[in-house]
């Protein structure tokens, strides 16, 4: 709760930022003159536009990730395996103060996640590819990862990231539009001709490409967080360096888009900029002390 509270204190200050910015330049005047948009009203629906859809998603990621990837949620262990799974979940949730997760088993090669919008409630599964690949030292050292990324709270600053670009994806690129569409186009009839619309939907696709990259360098250094964590809590870097050179010598499992940036690694991106995990030689240079 005091994560979403956080959160939602911050949306707000952002926006509050920016319309004093604004009034202090004299900039929506300025604009309103120019352009007759009312940036105060166009501020507050880009940021009604930005966050419902992350804040959505947020809130069905449990529910999602359970359809998607199939996962069988471990209520009552049915032999050792999965006894051992959720012990082991229990133990580092304990020693990372946070609620116990649920957990969750699904077919597939090796890969895990976490998910959920709340610490004390979320989700951690892994896949059966990891479990056969795997010992148990390196599943409890990805395990640690994972729980290590619902105790920072990743998922919820994620949200807050993916929001806040989104708002000024809209913003800027309704903005820009009009000017465009003024100076341009010499749309002087009122209301907006057709060059702020195609301006809009080209710089939304622009914008996006690099909010995409925002996000992506964002999640990027959670990972090495997430593998710190895993450190801290197994009392050793040595078994999260393992688990990720196992994990270098197989090949990842696919996951939905929606889960990519949340699971232990992601094969699936091809431009450095866009990946959503670093490179696993990166992360293990990281984890060893020799990363520059």
């Amino acid at each position: 709760m005091k994560r979403i509270f956080l959160f939602i204190v911050t949306n707000i200050a952002v926006l509050a930022v920016l319309s004093i910015v604004l009034k202090i330049f004299g900039l929506d005047r300025v604009a309103y003159a120019q352009t007759g948009m009312n940036y105060g009203g166009l501020l507050a629906f880009s940021a009604v536009v930005g966050f419902t859809g992350a804040i959505v998603s947020l809130l069905l990621s449990k529910t999602m990730a359970k359809h998607s990837m199939g996962l069988t949620i471990i209520g009552q262990p049915r032999n050792d395996a999965e006894a051992w799974l959720v012990e082991t979940v229990r133990k580092l949730a304990n020693e990372a103060n946070i609620g116990m997760p649920e957990v969750g088993i699904y077919e597939g090669a090796p890969n895990a996640f976490a998910t959920g919008a709340f610490k004390n409630s979320a989700l951690v599964a892994v896949s059966t590819g990891l479990l056969q690949s795997m010992n148990k030292q390196e599943v409890e050292a990805v395990l640690g990862h994972e729980v290590s990324h619902v105790a920072n709270g990743d998922m919820v600053t994620l949200t807050l990231i993916q929001g806040v670009v989104n708002t000024f994806v809209v913003f800027l690129s309704r903005v820009i539009g009009s000017i465009v569409d003024r100076a341009v186009f010499r749309n002087d009839r009122g209301g907006n001709g057709p060059g702020y619309f195609i301006c809009v939907m080209v710089l939304q696709i622009v914008f996006g490409i690099l909010a995409s990259m925002i996000v992506a360098w964002f999640s990027r250094q959670r990972e090495f967080r997430a593998d710190a964590g895993s450190a801290k809590l197994l009392g050793s870097p040595t078994p999260m360096v393992h688990a990720l050179q196992r994990l270098g010598g197989v090949e990842a499992g696919e996951m939905p888009k929606a889960l990519t940036g949340f699971g232990i690694i992601d094969k699936s991106a091809v431009m450095a900029l866009f990946a959503t995990h670093p490179p696993l030689p990166v992360r293990i240079a990281a984890l060893q002390g020799t990363r520059g």
